[in-house]
């Protein structure tokens, strides 16, 4: 069983899509298929379970997942063990970061990096904003684009890259939510909100909401701020997003901020690392990178 097998399985664990993967792993849905055939055939079990939509992961599945991401893990070490004999940085590093991070934080880090370090791959996974500190805590990736807490898991080391306001947002548009937010006071125990489920920004809002024994009527609880800022942009109801989210989203002319909405500490971007992970030397270069970045502004 070769390495890019592994790579391959890994990836459809994640993506739980055949056509998905081929396509970020640039191979037809019939050859992955047949990769991943091949090696339940090797291992005497199935890996997957499949249907006409989607796969999912057997038993045995979850449990190879973690004998690949291990010998995976361990291959980009030995790589990048031996390029530090030969005095480069190379290998590959693995970073998460949401959809938004991903065009407003990252383009000119990830620039500098790309001139500075050429030989580095770098594998970019997106996803909700609330969980990057957990994927650099389970391994999953070397480091995070992430909203830092005021308390630091202390295996962590971070770099602040941005600060930005934690807002409130209602739809432009004229509708029900919009009428309710024009009173005076505003009624907030009648406003439907749209909240992360899980998350700072979440753990917050909640915490304003219970300070002022409030139970709010919640229309929906979604994974992303770009989903928050979609529903809320349909008049669903009102929503929390940093306001870099806000200045960024092409929704953003269907959207109001809040002026005289409940006060909330602001967010502290930056990256995250797990301290043992800096004995690489490519992760260390991203770190430093990145740290480069937010001095010069």
């Amino acid at each position: 069983m070769q390495h890019d097998d592994l790579a391959l399985f890994l990836d459809l664990y994640e993506t739980r899509n055949y056509g998905r993967s081929g396509a970020r792993c640039n191979i037809s849905t019939s050859a992955l298929s047949r990769r991943i055939v091949r090696m339940e055939e090797e291992l005497g079990v199935a890996l997957f379970a499949r249907d006409n939509r989607s796969v999912t992961p057997t038993a045995a599945g979850t449990e190879f997942e973690r004998y690949a991401r291990s010998v995976m893990g361990g291959w980009a070490e030995l790589k990048e063990r031996l390029s530090e004999r030969e005095d480069r940085v190379e290998g590959e590093i693995r970073i998460f970061a949401s959809v938004t991070a991903c065009y407003s934080i990252l383009p000119d880090i990830l620039r500098r990096f790309r001139q500075d370090y050429p030989l580095v791959h770098i594998h970019l996974k997106t996803g909700d904003a609330a969980l990057a500190l957990q994927t650099v805590l389970d391994d999953e990736v070397d480091l995070a684009v992430a909203a830092l807490p005021a308390q630091i898991p202390a295996r962590l080391e971070t770099v602040v890259l941005t600060t930005t306001p934690l807002v409130w947002i209602g739809p432009s548009m004229a509708c029900a939510v919009r009428d309710l937010l024009q009173q005076r006071p505003v009624p907030w125990e009648r406003v439907p909100v749209v909240l992360s489920e899980q998350g700072l920004a979440r753990r917050r809002v909640d915490r304003w909401y219970r300070d002022l024994s409030i139970d709010p009527p919640i229309y929906a609880q979604v994974a992303g701020n770009e989903a928050i800022i979609a529903m809320v942009s349909l008049g669903c109801g009102v929503g929390v997003v940093p306001q870099l989210v806000v200045d960024k989203s092409p929704l953003r002319d269907d959207l109001q901020v809040i002026a005289d909405g409940p006060e909330l500490e602001p967010y502290h971007v930056g990256i995250a690392v797990q301290r043992r992970r800096l004995q690489h030397r490519a992760v260390a270069a991203f770190r430093d990178t990145a740290r480069a970045s937010a001095r010069d502004g």
